[in-house]
C-alpha cells in the first residue's frame, strides 16, 4: 500500500472531486479520506505528473515532503473534528493529536508554528470561529448549543473569543447583512 497526500481537501465534496481525478486517470485506489489517498501500489512519475496537473486544476495539490504531510494531517484532523463532526468536541487537542500521528505534541506543535503563520492552538481557534458564524448563519442552533458542541466553558468565553478574532460579537455577525465567511483551506 502506498499513501499520498494532497493538500486543501476539507470537505467530502472535495473528496469526490479526488475520486473523479482518480477514476478518469484509470489510477487504483483503496481509501480516500481528507488529505489522503492509499493506493494498491505507489504511482510512476508520468502518472503522478498528471495527477499533480489535474489536482491543481481543482485548487489542490500533493504534499512530497514528511514535513508538510504532518502539518496537513495536523490541519485535516482539525478540520473532521470541527466542521464535519455532529458530536460535541469535549477531547483535548494535544493529546487528540499526538495519539492520531503517534508523536510528541511538542514537536508537533513547533513544526506547525515553524512552517505556518500562525500557531496551532490559534488554528484550532479559527476553525472553530468559522464553524460558529457556519452555525450562525445556518440560524438553528443557540449560542448555548454552539458553544457545548464546540467544547466552549461557557456562551461569554465563545463571545469573548468570537469578538476577539472577528472584531465583533456573534449577535452583531447575525444581524450583518454580510457574514464574512472565510473558506476553510484558506484558514
Amino acid at each position: 500500500m502506498k499513501k499520498i497526500y494532497i493538500k486543501n481537501m476539507v470537505c467530502p465534496r472535495c473528496i469526490t472531486a479526488v475520486r473523479d481525478i482518480l477514476d478518469d486517470l484509470d489510477i487504483a485506489y483503496r481509501e480516500i479520506v481528507l488529505g489522503e489517498v492509499t493506493l494498491p501500489k505507489a504511482l510512476d512519475v508520468g502518472q503522478k505528473e498528471i495527477m499533480h496537473q489535474r489536482l491543481e486544476k481543482v485548487g489542490f495539490a500533493l504534499v512530497n515532503d514528511r514535513r508538510s504531510q504532518l502539518i496537513e494531517k495536523m490541519k485535516n484532523l482539525v478540520i473532521e473534528k470541527v466542521h464535519h463532526s455532529r458530536e460535541p468536541l469535549e477531547i483535548n487537542w494535544s493529546d487528540y493529536i499526538s495519539d492520531q500521528l503517534h508523536l510528541d505534541y511538542k514537536y508537533l506543535g513547533n513544526l506547525f508554528s515553524s512552517v505556518e503563520s500562525i500557531t496551532f492552538e490559534q488554528y484550532i481557534i479559527h476553525q472553530k470561529i468559522e464553524r460558529i458564524k457556519e452555525l450562525l448563519a445556518y440560524d438553528e442552533m443557540s449560542l448555548k448549543e454552539i458553544a457545548f458542541l464546540l467544547d466552549y466553558s461557557s456562551v461569554a468565553y465563545l463571545s469573548n473569543q468570537f469578538k476577539k478574532v472577528t472584531g465583533m460579537s456573534p449577535t452583531q455577525f447575525k444581524k450583518g447583512l454580510k457574514h464574512s465567511r472565510r473558506s476553510i483551506d484558506e484558514i
